[in-house]
């Protein structure tokens, strides 16, 4: 029931959401997936969450790790986190806490102290799903703000549709074909032509200096 919540939750948050239920599943899915963070409750069945975390650090995994437990102790946040756990919310937590500690872990994960995403004139607020270029404001939708949230994270880097899908969608989520373009061609009109560009045969990229 509270993964369920936190799913719908996190969802509702923009967030695109994998959900499994036990430790091993949990561990399959981050070999054949590449994750922004992980969500881990200690209490799984299989494979018990600290063993999955510890089995993590130990082959070198990065990924930003936030526990969730009903072990309120705090022999067991310390071990926990001695573990490798980057943060640590005791259960029964409020979903805009969550969503904030999500946010927290993925600006660390960036290199970013600041809670907005400046790339010249253009400022992302993530916590909000504002944008504004030049001083004005620029109404996206929710996929929208998603896909240009991808591309400035890493600007200069290329991304293929397949991996600014998965940024999009969760697990179950039916993908057209042309979804990806649709909102390209869409941030184009209001950001400017020249904002995305088209990496022919290869994905999409921010400059560097966009």
């Amino acid at each position: 029931m509270i993964g369920e919540s936190v799913r719908k939750g996190l969802q509702q948050d923009d967030f695109a959401v994998d959900w499994v239920q036990d430790g091993r599943a949990a561990e399959l899915a981050l070999e054949t997936n590449p994750y922004d963070t992980l969500l881990l409750d200690l209490g799984l069945p299989g494979k018990d969450g600290l063993e999955v975390l510890a089995s993590l650090r130990r082959r070198g995994n990065p990924i930003p790790i936030l526990v969730l437990t009903a072990r309120d102790a705090v022999a067991d946040r310390v071990k926990g986190l001695d573990a490798g756990a980057d943060d640590y919310l005791v259960k029964p937590f409020d979903l805009e806490e969550l969503a904030a500690r999500i946010r927290a872990l993925l600006r660390r994960k960036s290199g970013r102290a600041d809670p907005l995403i400046r790339m010249g004139k253009l400022i992302l607020n993530p916590a909000t799903h504002e944008v504004s270029l030049d001083g004005k404001s620029i109404p996206l939708s929710a996929r929208e703000f998603g896909l240009l949230h991808a591309l400035v994270e890493r600007p200069g880097a290329v991304l293929s549709r397949a991996q600014l899908e998965e940024k999009l969608y969760g697990w179950g989520h039916e993908v057209e074909s042309n979804t990806v373009e649709v909102y390209i061609h869409s941030l184009r009109r209001k950001l400017g032509a020249a904002f995305i560009l088209n990496v022919r045969g290869v994905g999409y990229m921010v400059p560097k200096q966009a």
